[in-house]
């Protein structure tokens, strides 16, 4: 026994016994004594480890938890299957015959139709100019809004309340709404994303779609260049599916992530077999196809809107990275609004990409539309990070 009993009643720790751990004159004593000699035989260092370290583990693992997951992902997530990359030739004097042949591809006596289809939220910048850089070349363009997040926030209808800025688009446009399903315990965002994608294929069909008819599937924030549509639209026997891949940038033109973005497609459609999807959908993929400017708003009010609203809410852990003051902070620096770490498959890419985004003052390559009306839309262009409060 780690105690025994003394000559007067009182207790000792084995027959070494100390001023501190001795004989004991109360029922107080024999609990201090007893304490004592428990702890005579853990060592401080483990002590130290039990009271200190441990307790900053867990909150470590708290706070950072994605973080972590993040970064070791590739000890648990291989690399997805390569593209097979088409390369994109173009040049504004070469005839649409040279450019088609330079993909393998044969020239068509008519062009295609073409519908552009997307899912819209609140997004009236990013979709003024998709539609300005796409206007030439589409015949259908298909929106659909609903009034709720895919996180199950209540929203307004956005579109319907800017309509009458679309005079331009009008004739070409069928617009429909559809309202959120507000099911009460259901916590997945991507149900509510695939519901509302549903939905849009059966406006696309409202809309006359027929067979071999283009349709572009991407958000409203993944822009393809014009003249990637009209290449596609012009040439004979391209890819049934055919993802492409976008310049990726965050917040504005100013910060230049990648050319990894891909999840963008155009399909020759087929009655009974297409149906809009926001994922990898075949294995073919045309570069340098466009734009993907993701979080690029002109309010502070629209980042907090946001980043509470779509379907990766979940990596809002904590209130204040919704204030105001950090969202802008952040936007200026190029720094990640969640504190995350970049999703990628290997240690080198993850670590390479650690860090701010470093800014880019070029504007060469843009969307025509931006460029001409450069005063409304800097807070897209290099050199203009300040956001309107609201």
């Amino acid at each position: 026994m780690w105690w025994m009993m003394g000559e007067n009643g009182g207790h000792y720790c084995s027959k070494k016994s100390d001023d501190l751990c001795g004989t004991q004159e109360s029922d107080r004593g024999f609990g201090i004594s007893r304490l004592c000699c428990i702890l005579r035989g853990v060592d401080l260092k483990s002590i130290l480890f039990l009271l200190v370290i441990v307790p900053m583990c867990v909150i470590g693992v708290y706070i950072h938890g994605l973080k972590i997951s993040y970064f070791l992902r590739p000890l648990w997530e291989s690399p997805p299957k390569p593209f097979h990359e088409i390369p994109h030739y173009h040049h504004e004097n070469a005839s649409m015959e040279s450019l088609c042949k330079l993909h393998g591809w044969g020239i068509r006596e008519y062009p295609r139709r073409v519908y552009d289809a997307v899912l819209f939220s609140t997004e009236v910048e990013l979709l003024t100019i998709r539609w300005k850089e796409l206007y030439p070349y589409v015949t259908q363009f298909v929106l659909l809004e609903s009034n709720s997040t895919f996180t199950g926030l209540p929203k307004p209808l956005v579109f319907a309340g800017h309509r009458d800025e679309f005079k331009l688009i009008e004739p070409r446009l069928t617009y429909g709404s559809i309202g959120g399903r507000f099911k009460k315990g259901e916590k997945n965002p991507f149900y509510e994303e695939a519901y509302q994608r549903i939905a849009l294929d059966k406006l696309l069909r409202i809309a006359g779609i027929t067979d071999d008819d283009l349709l572009i599937m991407s958000d409203v924030d993944e822009i393809p260049s014009r003249h990637t549509i009209n290449l596609l639209r012009w040439c004979d026997d391209i890819p049934q599916i055919l993802h492409l891949r976008l310049k990726n940038y965050l917040y504005s033109f100013e910060f230049p992530v990648d050319d990894k973005s891909w999840r963008a497609s155009v399909h020759r459609y087929q009655t009974g077999k297409t149906k809009y999807a926001h994922y990898r959908q075949s294995d073919e993929i045309l570069a340098d196809s466009g734009w993907h400017c993701s979080f690029c708003f002109r309010r502070i009010s629209e980042f907090v809107f946001k980043m509470k609203a779509y379907s990766h809410y979940d990596r809002v852990r904590f209130s204040h990275y919704l204030n105001p003051k950090r969202v802008q902070k952040v936007i200026c620096s190029g720094a990640d609004l969640f504190d995350m770490i970049p999703e990628e498959y290997t240690f080198k890419d993850i670590i390479g990409k650690m860090g701010p985004i470093p800014h880019s003052y070029s504007a060469v390559h843009l969307p025509a539309y931006l460029l001409e009306n450069a005063e409304r839309y800097k807070f897209l262009l290099p050199g203009n990070c300040l956001r309107d409060e609201e």
